[in-house]
C-alpha cells in the first residue's frame, strides 16, 4: 500500500487558499459637487429679491382757525419703566414736566395694581370666561367679547418702555402680566423722552 505524501509546513501547496483582494473605498465626489452648483445655481436665478417697501403714512390735517379745539385728555393710560434690579416706575395718564411724578414698584406688586386700575375690564373678561366654562358661550364668542372688552374706550392702555439696564426677561415678564390683568391694548416703547429719562435717572439714583 502506498503512501500519501503529506505537505510540509514552509511550502505553499496547490490547496492553499488565495486571499481576497479589497477593492477600493475611494468614492468619487465630482458628480456631487456637480449636482451642488447646479442646484445653488437654480435656487439664485428662482428667488425673488427682496425689495424695500414703503407704508404710506396719512397724518390729520391741523386745525385752522384762530381758536383751535383743547386736544383731547389723556385718561386710563398708564407707562411702565423697566429698569435694573427688576424694578418698575410708573405714571399714570398724562405726562406733564414739572408736574409728573414717578412710583416705584417690582414685579411682585405690579399685578394686583394692573388688576385694579383694569377692573372694570378684568371682571368683564372673568365672567365671559365663567360663561365659557358653563357653556353658555361657545369659544368663538368668548374670544370676540373678550376682544370687544379690551378694546373698549375706557379700557385701559399701558405704554411699556424698558431703559438700557432691563433685562429681556422683564419684558417677557411683562407681556404675560397684560395678559393676566386682561389689557389688550398696550404698546412697547425703545425709546424714553429726554424729560422722561431725565426723571428716570434722578429715581434711580436712589437706589
Amino acid at each position: 500500500m502506498a503512501d500519501v505524501p503529506e505537505g510540509g509546513g514552509g511550502g505553499g501547496g496547490r490547496h492553499q487558499k488565495k486571499r481576497a483582494k479589497k477593492g477600493s473605498t475611494r468614492i468619487d465626489m465630482t458628480p456631487m459637487v456637480d449636482l451642488a452648483f447646479l442646484l445653488l445655481t437654480f435656487f439664485i436665478l428662482t428667488t425673488t429679491m427682496y425689495k424695500p417697501s414703503t407704508l404710506q403714512l396719512t397724518f390729520p390735517v391741523p386745525p385752522e382757525g384762530p381758536n383751535p379745539p383743547k386736544p383731547t385728555e389723556v385718561n386710563n393710560a398708564l407707562t411702565l419703566f423697566l429698569t435694573k434690579g427688576d424694578q418698575i416706575f410708573y405714571y399714570r395718564n398724562e405726562f406733564k414736566p414739572g408736574e409728573t411724578q414717578l412710583t416705584r414698584t417690582d414685579f411682585s406688586k405690579i399685578t394686583p395694581l394692573l388688576i385694579e386700575w383694569n377692573k372694570n375690564t378684568f371682571e368683564r373678561i372673568q365672567d365671559l370666561g365663567r360663561k365659557l366654562n358653563a357653556k353658555e358661550i361657545t369659544e368663538l364668542a368668548y374670544d370676540s367679547l373678550k376682544n370687544e372688552a379690551q378694546k373698549d374706550k375706557a379700557a385701559m392702555f399701558v405704554i411699556i418702555k424698558p431703559d438700557k439696564d432691563a433685562k429681556y426677561r422683564n419684558m417677557i415678564d411683562m407681556v404675560d402680566d397684560m395678559d393676566i390683568s386682561g389689557i389688550g391694548k398696550y404698546a412697547v416703547q425703545d425709546s424714553i423722552k429726554p424729560a422722561e429719562q431725565a426723571l428716570l435717572d434722578a429715581e434711580k439714583l436712589k437706589f
